[in-house]
């Protein structure tokens, strides 16, 4: 039997298996009818009071949008700098790429660690990791393999800062309140994102600029405002609560 027959084949097994599953579905999942109390625009106009009567949305908004452009920016331009300074080839940095997800094994513990009360700590210690990732690799000098290994811990070391920090953050919006959790969280994925994008974009730029060690100090300067704005709440870093 060919290839061709058996992409065919497969291709087939796989729609039979979602018709199955979307029919299983169907039966299983309870039935829910929300009574809606408002028109699209209405919705639509709604976000914008929700964002200014809700500040601790602006704030969590502020704090993923600033940490994800960090984020952004640093996986844009890391690939360049391994091929560059470091030899790497398409595989290595796919490689590098994967060790780096290692990080998000953060998010389920701070989840369990945030339900016990220790929300803002982990916002703290979450900021002071990032600075402290972009600063090491701001550090790293040459292209031995002691250096790729530490390019690899501050890769791990972000991810872990980022991802724990998106869920501290959708905790704190969806306590406000179940009426307009789904706005909310429209709102803050959307504001994170575009920060995201001008990580990016501001990565690129910089690298064009200056190469890694420019990028790098930018990216260093985005958790570092994060973490002087996180200063400026009331209560101290390291106290306990319940709620965000």
């Amino acid at each position: 039997m060919g290839k061709k027959y058996k992409k065919i084949i497969l291709r087939f097994i796989m729609m039979v298996l979602i018709a199955l599953l979307t029919l299983v579905l169907s039966r299983v999942l309870p039935q829910r009818k929300p009574t809606p109390t408002l028109n699209y625009r209405q919705l639509i106009l709604s976000l914008g009071f929700l964002f200014v009567r809700t500040p601790v949305l602006r704030r969590r908004a502020f704090y993923q949008a600033c940490l994800f452009g960090a984020f952004s920016l640093f996986w844009t331009v890391i690939p360049l700098h391994l091929a560059d300074h470091f030899g790497l080839s398409q595989q290595g940095i796919a490689w590098f790429a994967l060790a780096g997800v290692g990080g998000a094994i953060a998010a389920p513990i701070c989840g369990r660690l945030a339900d016990k009360g220790w929300t803002r700590a982990l916002t703290g210690t979450f900021l002071v990791v990032a600075v402290f990732s972009f600063l090491l690799a701001v550090l790293v000098k040459g292209h031995s393999v002691v250096g790729l290994l530490l390019m690899v811990v501050a890769a791990i070391t972000l991810d872990m800062a980022v991802s724990g920090n998106l869920v501290l953050g959708q905790r704190a919006i969806y306590s406000i309140g179940k009426e307009s959790r789904g706005r909310l969280n429209g709102l803050f994925m959307s504001l994170f994102f575009l920060g995201g994008a001008a990580g990016s974009s501001l990565g690129g730029w910089a690298y064009a600029q200056g190469g890694w060690q420019t990028a790098a100090g930018l990216g260093t300067v985005l958790p570092a405002l994060v973490l002087l704005y996180f200063l400026t709440e009331r209560k101290p870093v390291f106290s306990k609560l319940k709620q965000s």
